[in-house]
């Protein structure tokens, strides 16, 4: 395998169900760093996601892909202006569904984070989104039922993107914001070949991702379907699936 390049998605994959990564999965990717390979995270999560992660990333793909990073550099952007989703929104606000967008870094809602994630202690602005008049990379709604589920469909413009996770958020973005898109930008910026990058992940928008790698590998805990469609599986994120397959497919071999 000559793998240049690793990518892995964050919850269910690097990290542990308890949001840490191991002692064995760090010192893997940093050994892998260290010869020489670029190591980058492809996430639904915004800039929370850099306190969550070992410093041992040469760039990330965020918000489901509306933004890439090459270190601290911006190399792919995304957004949705307001005129594509803001009907939505205001439909979605006005049916008391609860709805976030995140926009350069800012975090909007219509209802209290901290009290459904108690311990995250995200910073956000209380939001009327029948006014709301930003360029967002990213906004999702909590699904509490299917009839919330069809709603958000009926109403979603045909422009945007539609991913509902494992976990049951429904996320919106623009066409082009793709974890496949924005890794595919920082392969160009590193001048690597999709064939010689691996890609770890767990859930549906993760699919793309492995399909557009070289190297797919689907989690032992993954959904079915990642699984049926990934060319390696490896162990759960909770018993270091990720350290586990390197070790095995890169690390033994230098």
């Amino acid at each position: 395998m000559n793998i240049k390049m690793i990518v892995t998605d964050l919850d269910g994959t690097l990290l542990r169900d308890d949001k840490t990564v191991s002692e064995r999965t760090a010192a893997a990717l940093k050994r892998c760093r260290e010869s020489g390979i670029k190591i980058a995270y492809a996430t639904a999560r915004g800039h929370s996601a850099a306190a969550v992660v070992p410093p041992v990333f040469d760039g990330c793909a965020r918000m489901n892909g509306a933004a890439a990073y090459a270190g601290e550099r911006l190399i792919y952007s995304r957004r949705m202006p307001p005129a594509q989703y803001g009907a939505l929104l205001a439909a979605a606000h006005n049916a008391g569904i609860e709805i976030a967008a995140e926009a350069s870094g800012g975090y909007y809602a219509n209802f209290d984070p901290n009290v459904k994630w108690p311990g995250y202690s995200i910073a956000y602005a209380q939001t009327d989104f029948n006014t709301f008049d930003v360029e967002a990379e990213k906004v999702y709604a909590l699904i509490d039922s299917p009839q919330t589920l069809e709603f958000i469909k009926k109403h979603l413009p045909d422009v945007l993107n539609l991913y509902v996770s494992r976990d049951d958020f429904a996320f919106f973005s623009h066409r082009e914001a793709t974890k496949a898109d924005a890794v595919a930008a920082l392969a160009g910026y590193w001048r690597i070949e999709r064939e010689d990058i691996a890609a770890f992940g767990d859930d549906s928008n993760d699919l793309g991702l492995l399909a557009y790698c070289g190297f797919g590998v689907a989690m032992g805990n993954a959904l079915d379907e990642v699984k049926a469609a990934a060319d390696f599986i490896c162990d759960t994120n909770e018993n270091d699936g990720i350290a586990k397959w390197l070790e095995e497919k890169i690390i033994r071999l230098q």
